[in-house]
């Protein structure tokens, strides 16, 4: 089986966003982030969200199994704005 392109405005592939979604990349526009897919046409976009929805996300789980403290590791960004609205 070949490339299953996902964004054919940036040749991303499918591999590349699953990939992106095991490193932390849990929305579309985390993925745009890392990969400009969805950032053109944005015709691809349903289908990140669909691969998104379907993929684990490593920090999606950490916060479902209640280990906020992990998750809040995984993203620093997310901790800080956090910490300031406290």
């Amino acid at each position: 089986m070949g490339r299953v392109f996902v964004c054919n405005c940036f040749g991303v592939t499918e591999a590349q966003v699953k990939q992106h979604a095991q490193d932390g990349a849990c929305t579309p526009r985390q993925i745009a982030s890392a990969c400009k897919a969805g950032t053109d046409c944005g015709s691809c976009v349903r289908r990140i969200q669909a691969l998104l929805g379907r993929e684990a996300c490593p920090r999606r789980e950490l916060m479902d199994q209640g280990d906020s403290a992990a998750a809040l590791a995984a993203e620093p960004a997310l901790a800080e704005a956090l910490d300031e609205a406290a």
